[in-house]
């Protein structure tokens, strides 16, 4: 039986989408060894699956939708430029959640409820809204730290514009040498 590399996302507005290619282009000639999300692949990850199967997708789909059946839509305000673990070892370089947060938040507890019966596990971290812009690892040089460090501490307010949150999307994922391939398996609205 085939599996499928699957996590569950909120895909972003076109106003954030074009917002965040301005953060990047600001990051992005600081480090030359870092793994840059390309424009399309751009999303608010709530849970990530791993490998399932397509009885365990079907299940997935409908964990989905009993979470989003009380939930009603919000706004969501991406704001503000990270890294994790932090500014000063940026491994994980983000935009954030301003307000809405604790709306994401909610919704990420109420799908995780819905998937822990499912055999997936939860977190040990706590969940952090936040829309991946780049990954370096362990990879980049002292002066690459340095400088996107110090262009991090000027971007902590940088606004990244609004979008409604009223779907999530379960997405299946490929891994290709040019990077991952992502495409929409099915779309839940938020009910509430």
């Amino acid at each position: 039986m085939s599996k499928t590399r699957t996590f569950i996302a909120i895909g972003p507005s076109l106003d954030i989408v074009s917002q965040a290619e301005r953060a990047l282009l600001r990051l992005r000639r600081l480090a030359d060894n870092v793994k840059w999300v390309q424009r399309d692949n751009l999303h608010w990850t709530l849970h990530f699956l791993g490998e399932i199967d397509d009885q365990e997708l079907y299940d997935v789909c409908r964990a989905a939708e009993r979470a989003a059946a009380d939930l009603e839509p919000f706004s969501l305000e991406a704001k503000g430029v990270g890294a994790f673990p932090s500014p000063a070892r940026p491994r994980t370089l983000w935009i954030g959640a301003g307000e809405g947060a604790e709306r994401m938040e909610k919704l990420h507890l109420a799908l995780e409820e819905q998937l822990q019966p499912l055999g997936f596990r939860g977190e040990r971290r706590r969940f952090v809204p936040h829309l991946t812009l780049g990954r370096a690892g362990r990879s980049l040089r002292p002066a690459e730290t340095s400088a996107l460090s110090s262009e991090l501490a000027k971007l902590t307010d940088f606004a990244a514009g609004n979008q409604v949150v009223d779907e999530i999307t379960i997405f299946a994922s490929r891994l290709r040498r040019e990077g991952a391939e992502y495409a929409a398996v099915a779309h839940v609205h938020l009910a509430g």
